[in-house]
């Protein structure tokens, strides 16, 4: 290809080299090839709109897109060149402030690496997903994300995150003022397990959560709808009024997920 690139501009110039329909085509596809050849298949490969359907196992504690607000994690726009911990708004764990302060940024590598293994990357994340194991997954799901990052005229609502509908709730439960200080009595049976200072392994926060969505957890444990053996036990024991004092105490209690 050099030495034919080298005739051409011997004899007839650049421009009639570039004119040449074949050859444009053929020097396209080498280059093309060339830059594909850096990059991971997944990432030229992801689909953004499979990227949507994986974005589900997110959605119980993250909210993206138009009116999206802090959950039990923060939301998600521009979440890309964002620096981890960073969001004056959101109360996070101390592990994750502590990772942003050292130099952590959001980019397509590193919440590729976090997505995998959350814990790998922030050693005391209170994030308690266990990861996506596939590549492919982990580049579609941030091709939809990406959406969401930067100025954009169509962003979508946000959708809501546990719903009282999803499990045949009453709505009146969660009107129930909660009573912070008697939570704090009760408590002890829970940070047995979850721990207020954070980060056992395979054990979620629950320290900061709204308490709107701390009440439908433990209703629904209550209820059989989310299957836990030991939650539904200790959820079983738990009156309304117990529960809603318990959703108050952990939602003011000092360290955020």
């Amino acid at each position: 290809m050099f030495l034919l690139f080298r005739r051409h501009e011997k004899t007839r110039g650049w421009s009639a080299f570039a004119d040449h329909d074949g050859l444009k085509k053929a020097v396209s596809t080498l280059l093309a090839a060339a830059l594909l050849a850096f990059l991971p298949a997944a990432a030229w490969s992801a689909d953004a709109g499979r990227g949507k359907a994986l974005y589900g196992q997110c959605k119980r504690c993250h909210q993206v897109g138009g009116g999206a607000k802090h959950r039990i994690g923060p939301h998600l726009n521009d979440l890309f060149g964002r620096a981890a911990g960073s969001l004056a708004d959101y109360r996070y764990s101390r592990a994750m402030k502590g990772a942003g302060s050292g130099g952590l940024v959001w980019t397509e590598a590193t919440l590729d690496a976090f997505i995998a293994a959350p814990r790998a990357v922030v050693a005391r994340s209170r994030m308690s997903f266990a990861g996506l194991e596939k590549a492919e997954e982990r580049a579609e799901l941030l091709a939809w994300l990406r959406g969401f990052s930067g100025a954009r005229s169509d962003v979508p609502a946000a959708e809501p995150t546990v719903t009282p509908e999803e499990y045949g709730l009453d709505p009146k439960l969660l009107a129930i003022e909660g009573d912070p200080e008697y939570g704090a009595y009760l408590a002890g049976e829970c940070t047995t397990c979850h721990k207020p200072g954070g980060g056992e392994e395979g054990i979620p926060s629950i320290t900061g959560w709204p308490p709107e969505e701390f009440v439908i957890a433990l209703h629904a444990y209550k209820r059989g709808k989310r299957v836990h053996p030991a939650m539904q036990l200790v959820a079983g024991r738990l009156s309304d009024e117990e529960i809603a004092a318990l959703a108050a105490h952990f939602h003011r209690a000092e360290d955020g997920p």
